[in-house]
């Protein structure tokens, strides 16, 4: 078959849902399936699905992205708007997790990311070093950790190294595993970008075969300008926004998504945005800067709209 004619047909495949993994099916310790179940079924919509809100972006970005909305650089405003609006858990770094989590203790469930880096450097030779460890997760009463892979950098044989073991440990203790696998490097420029169809695409197989139990990906931008610099038959795939989703959901098999939300957006975008990753197969959303970057009333009375459409999805 003709890489073209391939390509069609591949086309065609990803117009139908992908089906969303189920916790019962997953062939995983009775620790992970534990921790899992809290967030999938004991908190934020419970229904098998997961509504995160991340606070690492101190360390991603720098204090920036808090003068948008200036009471957000408290972590108690991220922690009141988890507990207030019904999210599935709430991550961040272990410094804020030792500092701000007591009183929410058993109330919103924690994952901790241990590894980070600034944004000072450029990304072309992008490295996550670890900033804490799965001993550090189960001390502080984690449901699962949280790790940044850069797929696709110059560094990324030091940093499988690292996620290995990661992993071996999380295995050992019981801890899920969610990879936030984001494509950065020069290579990955030059064929495409870091929001490219190929490269998320390849990110979410990544996370499966490195052995995540979630996978934090991107939505996929297609951008047909960019079309020739796709290896094929990526340059030659005309998906639709949703196709594209379902598309690399589909990459990561076994293996729940959850999709980010960026930067922050109107309400209407963010909301079809998060309809379109769960009506495709998405098992939740990671919406951090457009929630808290929005006044705290505004952001719970999203948190409730969003949080009703996952209970309908």
């Amino acid at each position: 078959m003709a890489v073209a004619d391939r390509a069609e047909t591949i086309k065609g495949e990803f117009k139908m849902r992908v089906k969303r993994p189920k916790l019962d099916e997953l062939d995983i310790s009775i620790g992970k399936k534990t921790r899992l179940h809290r967030m999938l079924y004991e908190h934020g919509p419970a229904n098998g699905t997961l509504m995160i809100l991340p606070i690492d972006q101190g360390i991603e970005h720098g204090p920036l992205n808090f003068f948008i909305n200036p009471p957000s650089e408290d972590p108690d405003f991220q922690y009141r708007l988890a507990l207030e609006g019904g999210y599935s858990a709430i991550a961040l770094h272990i410094g804020l997790a030792q500092k701000y989590s007591r009183k929410y203790v058993g109330k919103v469930p924690l994952i901790l990311k241990i590894n980070g880096k600034t944004n000072i450097p450029s990304d072309d030779n992008a490295f996550s070093p670890l900033t804490a460890c799965v001993e550090d997760a189960i001390r502080l009463g984690a449901d699962a950790v949280g790790y940044t892979l850069y797929a696709g950098s110059p560094s990324q044989d030091r940093d499988i190294r690292q996620l290995m073991e990661v992993r071996y440990d999380c295995e050992k203790y019981g801890m899920p595993l969610i990879v936030w696998s984001y494509p950065r490097g020069s290579a990955i420029e030059t064929k495409g970008g870091k929001d490219s169809l190929y490269a998320v695409d390849y990110a979410a197989r990544l996370a499966c075969e490195f052995g995540a139990d979630i996978v934090k990906i991107n939505i996929p931008k297609i951008d047909e300008t960019k079309l020739d610099k796709l290896p094929k038959p990526y340059n030659t795939l005309k998906l639709s926004y949703e196709e594209a989703i379902a598309k690399v959901v589909h990459a990561a098999g076994r293996t729940m998504v959850l999709f980010s939300g960026g930067s922050k957006e109107s309400d209407q975008d963010l909301i079809h945005k998060a309809k379109a990753a769960m009506d495709n197969g998405a098992t939740g959303l990671i919406f951090g800067r457009n929630m808290w970057q929005r006044e705290y009333s505004e952001a719970i009375k999203l948190a409730a709209q969003i949080k009703k459409m996952m209970l309908e999805s």
